[in-house]
């Protein structure tokens, strides 16, 4: 049987080992692990999506499908008033985040296993983050946006990394079908990033 990251808990054999990139201004490290997405480092996608984002201090985030940490623990480092919310169904990613937090000094962030958002019992958040898990299947992904929908705060963001041959054009349809205001903010090496607003933005003349 082919074990993916978004196993529960990954049987292989553990491989850990330090990485250590730059991520916006910050100088990070990360554990990774076999068992776990991109373990060889801070994968495309993640990182247009954290140059990318726009995360205001004192906001309250949430990250799907956090992996070892990388994205959500850049939003800590973006927003220090604020609280970080890092969720993963991969008990060894879970780990790894936990980890990695303490590993880069971040304190406002928690860490939970979770699949998909059975174990977020918060009501709304201001921004929600994700690299959501493409080979799980289009319905997983979609019932993140939905969820994702109901969570995010009237003024609030849903921000979405995705590649175009791995459905992109279809999940913009899904995310327009709950947000009346979908951005595509940033395209590279056949990724794009979506914002997704709740309530049209003004626009100042």
């Amino acid at each position: 049987m082919v074990e993916h990251y978004f196993s529960n808990y990954p049987t292989v054999a553990r491989d850990l080992r330090l990485v250590r990139d730059r991520l916006r201004q910050f100088d990070l490290e990360f554990w990774t692990d076999a068992g776990v997405f991109s373990k060889g480092g801070v994968d495309f996608g993640s990182r247009l999506l954290i140059e990318t984002m726009d995360i205001p201090n004192g906001a309250r985030v949430l990250d799907v499908g956090c992996g070892y940490g990388p994205i959500g623990i850049t939003a800590a480092k973006l927003a220090p008033d604020g609280h970080v919310l890092m969720i993963d169904v991969n008990g060894r990613a879970v780990e790894l985040a936990r980890k990695n937090a303490g590993q880069n000094g971040v304190k406002n962030v928690e860490v939970r296993q979770s699949d998909l958002f059975f174990n977020v019992h918060e009501r709304s958040f201001d921004r929600i983050l994700t690299n959501p898990p493409i080979r799980a299947g289009k319905a997983v992904v979609h019932e993140i946006f939905e969820e994702a929908a109901m969570r995010v705060n009237q003024s609030g963001e849903l921000w979405v990394v995705i590649q175009k041959k791995q459905g992109a054009p279809s999940a913009k349809k899904k995310l327009e079908e709950l947000f009346e205001e979908v951005d595509d903010v940033a395209k590279d090496a056949g990724y794009r990033i979506f914002r997704c607003r709740k309530s049209k933005s003004e626009v100042k003349t």
